[in-house]
């Protein structure tokens, strides 16, 4: 009988969709028992969401350090939490929380971290095996997870979240540790945006190096805003600054999983193809027509953007009107 600790996450005061990918992770390992752990403060309803989402345990840190968001309390909870119910695995997510904590709790456990997982299954002899990329996103590898406990960084939307049920019942109770940390947050700034969240859009338009400057990207905001969706961009795009690096859709970016991806200016380098491959539907506009993103794209138009995009937005204008 499996048991599974899932690192969990806050966001907004509302269960991360991370975790609930998490709690739907574990729950295809067939655990048997499933505890989550949240820090932060005022979360009880949190914890009551995460027991109907599938969890039968919440444990929470509810004042403190962790509760602050210090990464270094939240390993030192987590693992307290995994000493006292010794878990067959521990899953996170692979965001700014997941990559910090993570590979710090595999080092205090004693065991091995397998990051960026895409999707979790048990071979025959019932251990863990996971997909991740590897090679710069140009392979995908199974690899079979010998750690105990195996300890696994999922990736954000891969996992499809189960539909709640308000009539589960569960144990929340609060974690007692000793807190002990070497570092300290000074100071957070949040970056103000508006609309439809990257992550959360059914349509997606990225930008890449291909559109030549921070200027074009204005263009791509006004189709998104006829599409109701977001904008995204390339590494290389964020690097030459562009757009701020909250844009960037790669392996070292956002993962998205829209119904509708259309790249522009994009060359379909294997990093950024890891972050938007789960797209339902990926139109490429490239004047490139050796371009790898060809080869990935259900729809494809060889030409200029700046051609391509004002009649492409125009003819949307006149079938919406």
């Amino acid at each position: 009988m499996a048991k599974a600790l899932i690192v969990g996450e806050i966001h907004n005061q509302e269960l991360a969709a991370t975790t609930l990918e998490s709690i739907a992770a574990a729950q295809i390992l067939e655990a048997s028992s499933i505890a989550v752990i949240i820090a932060g403060y005022d979360i009880e309803s949190i914890a009551e969401h995460a027991i109907f989402a599938g969890a039968d345990h919440v444990y929470t840190v509810s004042e403190g350090p962790a509760a602050d968001g210090e990464f270094d309390d939240l390993v030192n909870a987590a693992y307290k939490v995994a000493i006292e119910i010794k878990p067959d695995f521990v899953l996170g997510s692979k965001t700014i929380t997941g990559r910090d904590v993570m590979p710090r709790l595999a080092f205090r456990l004693g065991t091995i971290l397998v990051t960026d997982c895409m999707s979790l299954e048990r071979d025959d002899a019932r251990r863990i095996c996971a997909t991740r990329p590897t090679y710069g996103g140009n392979v995908n590898a199974k690899v079979a997870c010998l750690g105990e406990p195996t300890v696994l960084s999922l990736r954000p939307k891969s996992f499809e979240v189960n539909d709640s049920d308000r009539s589960r019942k569960g144990e929340i109770q609060e974690v007692v540790f000793d807190s002990n940390i070497r570092t300290r947050v000074i100071k957070k700034i949040e970056e103000q945006s508006e609309g439809i969240s990257l992550q959360d859009a059914k349509t997606v338009i990225a930008g890449g190096r291909g559109l030549g400057g921070p200027e074009a990207f204005s263009k791509l905001h006004d189709l998104a805003l006829v599409l109701g969706g977001a904008v995204g961009a390339s590494r290389a795009a964020c690097d030459a600054g562009w757009v701020p690096s909250s844009y960037q859709v790669g392996l070292t970016g956002k993962t998205v999983t829209p119904d509708l991806y259309i790249a522009i200016g994009i060359s379909g380098a294997s990093q950024h193809m890891a972050g938007c491959s789960n797209s339902k539907t990926l139109v490429a506009i490239n004047k490139d027509e050796g371009a790898n993103i060809f080869k990935e794209a259900r729809f494809g138009v060889k030409g200029d953007w700046e051609k391509v995009l004002p009649a492409f937005i125009e003819q949307l204008h006149e079938l919406i009107d």
